[in-house]
């Protein structure tokens, strides 16, 4: 299990030396991104993904459980206004329904989300847009405080910006 780690870092040449300390340390590069807002990061640095920038799972849950809701209130009707003699029957068609409303909310709903900032990230863009590197570090849950320590000794110029732990993060 992973927890994820937010740092912002001042300048280009701190999430450098951050990148390569952690890669020491390590840390996969496949676990390390970096987002700016205002610069375009170098190549050397793992940038963001789509699924980081955007608010797409985010927007997909909440459509899956509203869709979820729908599809049961819908397959309710049709089993009310249609009368049927199997009560498995019932059941399914119920269950059907709500099964398509999850997948179609869950999809209706990332497709609008893809055009929102991450919410999660909310609280670091007025910084993002001073110009400052947020680094995003999935960290095995046994290192953290090894990590979160050593970050702190090596880096004093970064700001320690929080821990998601309920993010589920896979490997």
């Amino acid at each position: 299990m992973r927890h994820r780690l937010y740092y912002l870092l001042p300048d280009v040449d701190s999430a450098r030396k951050a990148l390569d300390e952690l890669l020491l340390r390590r840390i996969e590069a496949r676990h390390l991104h970096f987002m700016s807002t205002t610069a375009e990061l170098p190549p050397d640095l793992p940038e963001a993904g789509f699924l980081h920038k955007t608010d797409v799972v985010h927007g997909g849950e909440n459509g899956m459980i509203i869709g979820a809701g729908l599809g049961l209130a819908l397959g309710a009707l049709i089993v009310f206004y249609f009368p049927l003699a199997d009560n498995s029957a019932k059941a399914g068609i119920v269950l059907l329904a709500s099964l398509i409303g999850v997948l179609f909310g869950g999809w209706a709903a990332s497709l609008a989300a893809a055009a929102i900032p991450n919410t999660r990230l909310q609280a670091f863009y007025p910084e993002l847009d001073k110009g400052r590197i947020l680094l995003i570090a999935d960290i095995p849950a046994r290192r953290i405080q090894e990590i979160e320590r050593f970050m702190a000794e090596r880096h004093p110029e970064m700001r320690f910006g929080g821990e998601a732990a309920h993010i589920p993060v896979f490997p």
